[in-house]
């Protein structure tokens, strides 16, 4: 396999180009340059494969007349691919060049002239000064999915050196002119076509790339790309980066904002994941019913001296201790809007717009609505890596209530605001926090593991730059 693998986020070119990219991937020299490491090491593997068949001739040599002869059992022993260097064509693609290259094989050789007169022996052949230069084109198939060959090769062997075994000697150089011939001939033919090979094996593995990647039972990520790649000394793309129902594509009532990574050189790669991506995973997850929570007492820790029953809520609304004396209590807290999240500098905030429905919960587990509140929360988001997810946690800032709709007389609402924010911070957040902790994934191929990330949330989006690792 030619594991060129960043050419898979390379070769993400729809079908159709349109609209404003959630996601944004940036390949830098140095990714290029690790991508050229693994590739040459791969088609040097590749290069010694090559396969010499037998060759037989006759060649006329003064002063004996016509010589019949073939080389055959030919063996490649070695290749040494030295000087490689990888640049981006501008507007185009990526150029690989390898210089001052090395190979050589083995093989045997047999002889008759005078019709009679017959001989044999080994042979090994040296080529120096082996140059390869190849082009690679990236494009889309007609699923999508990327696809990349050999745009162009030239493949030039230098100086031959052939070491005779057996035989009469005074036949060697007489020799060496037509099997140097019939071999530069026989290896010229082979060489871009196993380049060409060697970039289409990658094919396959590139159908790892994961441009609709699930995320849970309700929600998939897609990373199909909205333009074609910006190649320059870097390769730019842009990547849909929407979050969608499982099986239910159905658009939020927002676009992405343009967005630009800056021209840092530091990683391999840089990644930007916008306010949009977030916003619609937001818009999925409401629209799939799934904002909400019950919260029942045993959430809350034993050690809490705040109780979820009527015993603690009746100390500032009377009225539910008489009604309800000695009973647990459930909170549902329910979102009535799509969560917002805004990317500042340094800073990522959440906004969230709930309902709180209080319940007493009746010795037949009969619920008795106590009082319904109208919440806003600023949340404040702390996002990191676990391996190739992106996860993140919450922590409140503060949070705003009015009464929607009370069951047991009027009270003052800002008298439950201590209450509230510590069932929700002891009760709430450990529960969300673990399925954010599960994380999204981000476009990924194959066995690929981050190393040395860093995050860094700018202005409308979140930015992580970070080196890549492939395993082989």
């Amino acid at each position: 396999m030619f594991p060129w693998r960043w050419l898979a986020l390379v070769a993400l070119i729809p079908m159709t180009l349109s609209a404003n990219a959630g996601v944004k991937v940036k390949l830098t020299e140095k990714g290029l340059e690790y991508g050229k490491q693994m590739g040459v090491a791969s088609l040097q593997q590749k290069l010694k494969t090559i396969k010499v068949p037998d060759i037989s001739g006759t060649q006329k040599v003064s002063p004996i007349g016509k010589v019949k002869y073939t080389l055959s059992n030919m063996q490649m022993v070695n290749i040494e691919l030295p000087k490689s260097m990888v640049v981006f064509v501008p507007g185009t693609g990526v150029k690989l060049s390898i210089g001052n290259a090395f190979l050589s094989l083995r093989g045997n050789w047999r002889i008759k002239y005078l019709r009679f007169i017959k001989d044999s022996g080994s042979f090994d052949l040296g080529i120096n000064d082996l140059t390869i230069a190849t082009s690679i084109s990236v494009r889309s198939d007609e699923t999508g999915r990327p696809t990349v060959g050999s745009a162009g090769c030239l493949a030039t062997l230098g100086r031959m050196q052939i070491k005779f075994h057996g035989g009469a000697s005074w036949l060697y150089n007489l020799f060496s002119k037509f099997i140097e011939k019939a071999l530069r001939s026989s290896l010229q033919n082979q060489i871009c076509p196993l380049v060409a090979d060697a970039v289409s094996a990658m094919n396959p593995y590139l159908k790892t790339l994961n441009v609709l990647a699930p995320v849970d039972k309700y929600a998939e990520i897609e990373y199909s790309m909205v333009s074609s790649p910006q190649i320059s000394n870097a390769i730019d793309l842009s990547l849909k980066g929407e979050f969608y129902n499982i099986g239910k594509h159905v658009e939020p009532p927002f676009i992405p904002a343009p967005f630009f990574l800056p021209t840092k050189v530091d990683s391999m790669l840089y990644i930007g994941v916008s306010a949009f991506t977030a916003n619609s995973a937001g818009f999925v997850y409401n629209k799939a019913g799934v904002l909400s929570l019950n919260i029942s007492d045993d959430m809350i820790p034993r050690s809490s001296p705040i109780r979820l029953n009527t015993r603690t809520f009746g100390v500032f609304i009377p009225e539910i201790a008489r009604r309800f004396p000695g009973l647990k209590m459930k909170l549902l807290v329910k979102a009535v809007k799509d969560p917002f999240t805004a990317f500042e500098p340094d800073h990522l905030n959440l906004q969230v717009n709930a309902t709180v429905t209080a319940y007493a919960i009746q010795a037949n587990s009969t619920l008795s609505p106590l009082f319904v509140l109208n919440t806003g929360a600023s949340v404040s988001t702390k996002v990191y890596m676990t391996g190739t997810k992106l996860a993140g946690a919450l922590a409140l800032n503060k949070m705003d209530m009015t009464l929607g709709r009370s069951y047991v007389g009027d009270f003052q609402v800002r008298l439950l605001n201590t209450i509230f924010q510590t069932v929700l911070k002891v009760a709430m957040l450990p529960y969300i926090n673990a399925q954010l902790g599960k994380g999204f994934p981000l476009p990924t191929i194959g066995k690929m593991s981050l190393r040395n990330t860093q995050l860094q949330v700018q202005k409308g989006y979140l930015l992580i730059g970070t080196d890549v690792q492939f395993a082989r």
